[in-house]
């Protein structure tokens, strides 16, 4: 038997595919489609309206930090 990545309990997912597809939405400002278009390229097969929650659920922290980010790099 072998041991799968690590998840948060409330996802179906691995935590790396949440964030990536919640950083993706709002760093680069993409449809909820693209989004779901882009991991399908990948091989992850998930809906724009499980992308949608994820956002919901996370996405306040995640475009926190973005532009945090973004204003230090253009701060210098």
């Amino acid at each position: 038997m072998t041991v799968s990545a690590p998840t948060d309990k409330n996802h179906r997912y691995p935590i790396e595919i949440v964030a990536r597809a919640v950083w993706l939405y709002f760093r680069f400002n993409l449809s909820l489609r693209d989004v779901e278009e882009m991991l399908l390229d990948f091989g992850i097969v998930v809906s724009y309206e499980t992308i949608r929650r994820w956002c919901r659920k996370h996405g306040l922290d995640y475009a926190r930090r973005i532009r945090r980010k973004l204003s230090l790099c253009q701060a210098s």
